[in-house]
């Protein structure tokens, strides 16, 4: 008796946790997509018109179900997972929230100050580019599929931060074309996580770094 109330603990206590990293990089690679094709005026006519469609993703998707997989991380014991995902929901919700009316930041660059509003938002993507040049250096023992995301990602948030800070609207388009591989590589990484963990009958490579 007392063994199988030993057994009986020891299996409350084996719970199978779900791998978040599929989700996260979808949610990271949509909403990335979407703004990235604003930016390179690619479907959308006109250079970085169209910004406000992509508010909803950038709460919702890109922010809430994110940090949702960021936290989901911790518990699974993978501080990185964690620390990225927690960190880029907490980007797109604070992207988003600069283009609700309601927020007053938009507003706020109004008159005299409108000149502030390329270089506060250049600042804003700059301290972005430098974090995650952070985790760039951090994935650099785990696989390429990775680090090609967080390299590509690291080249897009300079790139748009040089645009903002006076490169101009071809800088943009640039910062829009890299954020488009960007997420083709996310989506690429997440399917072969999604693969993996649902044991399909394929698996994509990523090649591991021994």
């Amino acid at each position: 008796m007392a063994q199988l109330a030993a057994t009986s603990e020891n299996s409350k206590a084996v719970v199978a946790t779900a791998n978040p990293a599929p989700l996260g990089l979808s949610a990271f690679a949509l909403t990335t997509f979407v703004l990235s094709c604003i930016n390179a005026g690619i479907i959308v006519p006109g250079i970085g018109m169209g910004t406000n469609i992509v508010v909803g993703l950038a709460l919702f998707y890109g922010g809430i179900v994110q940090l949702l997989a960021g936290m989901w991380e911790f518990k699974a014991g993978n501080t990185f997972g964690a620390t990225a995902f927690s960190s880029y929901g907490g980007f797109w919700l604070a992207f988003g929230v600069i283009f609700i009316p309601g927020s007053g930041i938009l507003a706020s660059f109004s008159n005299a100050a409108a000149s502030a509003l390329h270089p506060a938002i250049g600042l804003f993507l700059l301290g972005w580019a430098i974090f995650t040049f952070m985790m760039l250096l951090a994935t650099l023992k785990s696989n390429i599929a990775l680090i090609a995301v967080f390299a590509l990602l690291f080249l897009t948030f300079l790139v748009l931060a040089i645009a903002e800070l006076g490169g101009g609207s071809s800088i943009t388009q640039i910062g829009g074309v890299l954020g488009i591989l960007t997420a083709l590589v996310a989506w690429y990484t997440a399917l072969a996580g999604l693969l993996s963990s649902a044991k399909s009958a394929f698996t994509l490579p990523i090649g591991p770094i021994k």
